[in-house]
């Protein structure tokens, strides 16, 4: 009888590492409205591939031997991303469509095995790939054998200062704001804002473009790009939280204005989770990850730079945006699976996505590493041992502050609010069947700012109650 119980006690727990699982790396869309969008196609979709193929097969011309290794590669990848839709996880989001991030699933599988080609070739061969990518790479030089950095520092001028307000300078910015959407913590922004500057500067011996005047560092990087951008992402965040998520199907809308404003709302969260990185409780081993998700961080920044520096292409060159593009994209996904396996002890496995995204960051290294031996013989090892010790410190300095914060501040917002939403629903977003019908039962005498799914509080998302 013992033996009896214990199989079904393993058999639920087993069942709910499942859930955990599923609901970041396999999330469901539910309250369907419009069936047609969500329903199978694979027939009419295996009917056009079909047709498709037949079509650019026996209607184009193939004299041109470019020509066709450039319109098979771009089918192939277009093939690919159609078997992506078929078969591969929609990961934890379903906005605006569960195929378009199963598409980016795709393009993050395709750049993976794109680098792992890349590092079982030579030099000489990958130049090759690079010249018939773009025949403009044969005359490409390098930002830093054109330019000078950290000149005349002591000569601080208006001039000058608004001169560095450029398209870089905005893509600094929204880049901040997006990565404090996605990270979701004031703390942790900040750290990695402030290491990133100390990055530049302990690897300012390899790359010559990291040196920069003082007063460029630190008031217009750190202050005014960074902390602009972390402000902008993190008053979203605070905006998001304060919503209510009730979707109102399309079919129930009648004016026309309100059905534009709901195909718009599509493409806005279907809910919003709310972030605690850490917490007083936490154990050695989540500190550990946030350290290692910081330096995973940092090593991504460190590949866009040394990348365009070894393989030598300019930062407005379409190989650079386009992979800031890609790595910024599946970065979105990456970060909420990580977030549920440290924070959610019934998640014990990484998501598919983040899995990917960790096996780029370092083929990108690896192939940084191969390809540059030349650049990274001039490597101060005293620097980089400098820097991680750095980072290390830094990290556990913004963990206790951040410890202290939630000691000190959490229980006064905690008695305040009078309850806590995170003892009944955990990060992915699943509800303990224990605290289901306390949950229920409070509800009534709760006003309806709770938390959705671990998430923020709500309120009205498109102004009508009813199904997604």
């Amino acid at each position: 009888m013992a033996s009896v119980e214990g199989s079904r006690t393993l058999y639920k727990d087993d069942a709910n590492y499942r859930l955990h699982f599923r609901m970041i790396n396999e999330q469901q869309v539910e309250d369907i409205t419009i069936e047609f969008f969500y329903k199978p196609h694979t027939i009419t979709l295996l009917t056009f591939t079909v047709v498709s193929l037949m079509y650019f097969a026996f209607t184009r011309d193939d004299a041109n031997p470019d020509s066709n290794l450039r319109v098979g590669f771009l089918l192939v990848v277009s093939f690919f991303l159609v078997i992506s839709v078929l078969a591969f996880p929609n990961g934890p989001f379903t906005r605006p469509h569960p195929a378009i991030w199963r598409m980016v699933f795709g393009l993050s599988v395709l750049y993976f095995l794109f680098l792992v080609f890349l590092i079982f070739l030579n030099w000489d061969q990958v130049k090759g790939v690079m010249y018939w990518l773009d025949p403009g790479l044969r005359y490409a030089t390098r930002e830093a054998d054109i330019m000078e950095y950290a000149v005349n520092c002591h000569v601080i001028t208006w001039e000058r200062i608004l001169s560095h307000f450029d398209i870089f300078a905005f893509g600094h910015f929204w880049g901040w704001a997006m990565k404090a959407l996605l990270i979701r913590s004031y703390g942790l922004c900040w750290t990695i804002s402030i290491t990133w500057e100390l990055t530049e500067l302990f690897f300012m011996h390899l790359l010559p473009n990291f040196a920069e005047c003082w007063w460029d560092q630190v008031i217009l990087d750190i202050l005014l790009c960074n902390g602009g951008g972390i402000w902008l992402g993190m008053t979203v965040c605070r905006f998001l939280e304060m919503r209510t998520y009730h979707w109102a199907s399309i079919k129930d809308i009648h004016t026309t204005t309100g059905k534009l404003k709901r195909a718009v709302l599509q493409f806005t969260p279907a809910s919003w989770t709310y972030v605690r990185w850490f917490d007083p409780k936490s154990s050695f081993q989540r500190v550990a990850g946030i350290y290692l998700f910081m330096i995973i961080w940092q090593l991504t920044e460190l590949n866009t730079f040394f990348l365009k520096h070894i393989f030598v292409f300019q930062a407005s060159h379409a190989l650079s945006w386009c992979r800031i593009l890609l790595i910024g994209v599946i970065t979105a996904p990456t970060v909420r699976q990580y977030y549920a396996y440290l924070t959610d002890t019934q998640c014990k496995r990484v998501g598919s996505q983040c899995w990917v995204f960790g096996a780029i960051a370092f083929l990108e290294a690896l192939a940084c590493i191969k390809f540059g031996q030349d650049l990274f013989s001039k490597t101060q090892v005293l620097y980089v041992v400098l820097w991680l010790l750095c980072v290390a410190f830094i990290t556990f300095l913004c963990l206790y502050g951040m410890v202290w914060y939630e000691q000190s501040c959490g229980a006064r917002l905690q008695i305040a609010s009078g309850s806590d939403d995170n003892s009944f629903i955990d990060s992915c977003g699943y509800i303990p069947e224990a605290s289901k019908a306390e949950k229920t039962s409070g509800s009534n005498s709760q006003p309806s700012r709770r938390r959705k799914g671990g998430s923020g509080k709500n309120s009205t998302a498109n102004g009508t109650n009813g199904k997604k």
